[in-house]
């Protein structure tokens, strides 16, 4: 029997943060959108002086799938780094591909196992991955 595609706990994490906090001061900034769903997702980052995040704002347009992974990535973001974000970000996009196993080592992230034969859903919950690498490396420089 398939799980659910949506279920409680991404519900959940798709009502828990507004997504409507862009940051004043961001270092620098990155939108990204989904041509299957029109999803969008803007996120703006500061760093540390050691390169890691040390604040994220969001503006998240997308289905509960690309809302909930975007809690995610708020919620556990702060404190990595660049290429912490990137190796979460690779390895989203290749356990959606079929690619490995398991999902990457970020917190809550096996909740979208459920998705993972809905290949129209990905890109929705790649989107704050995508977003947040590619803002972390436009504020390196």
């Amino acid at each position: 029997m398939n799980a659910p595609l949506y279920n409680t706990e991404i519900l959940r994490l798709a009502a828990s943060v507004p997504f409507d906090a862009r940051l004043e001061e961001a270092m620098a900034s990155s939108e990204k959108r989904s041509p299957v769903c029109g999803s969008r997702v803007t996120v703006d980052v500061t760093l540390d002086d050691a390169g890691r995040i040390a604040a994220i704002g969001m503006v998240v347009r997308a289905c509960a799938l690309g809302q909930a992974s975007a809690a995610l990535m708020e919620a556990h973001a702060p404190g990595r780094t660049l290429a912490e974000l990137e190796a979460a970000r690779d390895g989203l996009t290749a356990w959606l591909a079929g690619e490995r196993a398991t999902p990457p080592d970020w917190p809550g992230l096996d909740l979208f196992t459920p998705a993972l034969e809905h290949r129209g859903r990905h890109a929705a919950i790649r989107l704050a991955f995508e977003a947040v690498a590619d803002a972390a490396r436009k504020a390196q420089g």
